[in-house]
């Protein structure tokens, strides 16, 4: 007798419904001049995905950012978590009202001056 070991589609979707994405703020820092462009994301892993294309395309919406990256070119740019945001065992809650606060605190934490954010 053969026994299937693979997942069905429900079952799949339901694996899919429960994965939880780091969440949490981040930056992208220019190791050339040091500037950073901070930035939160409920899926920190897919949203440097995005501004990695979007950035590799030339369409990035921070026009400083995309002038360093064409002209400096990607090896000159790390992405860096900086604070991951735990989820809450309540169901529902504003994860996103929660990235914003947290991303302010960790902006004032760094002491960076103005001039060296994007």
């Amino acid at each position: 007798m053969i026994y299937s070991i693979m997942k069905t589609n429900k079952e799949l979707k339901e694996d899919y419904k429960s994965m939880k994405p780091e969440m949490g703020v981040f930056q992208i820092r220019n190791i050339s001049n040091g500037k950073v462009f901070v930035a939160n994301g409920l899926n920190m892993g897919a949203k440097w995905n995005r501004y990695t294309t979007q950035l590799k395309f030339g369409i990035h919406f921070n026009k400083e950012l995309q002038k360093d990256w064409n002209e400096k070119g990607e090896a000159n740019f790390v992405f860096e978590v900086l604070s991951v945001l735990k989820y809450s065992d309540k169901e529902g809650g504003d994860y996103q009202a929660e990235l914003e606060t947290l991303q302010d605190m960790v902006v004032e934490d760094m002491g960076v001056r103005k001039e060296n954010l994007y």
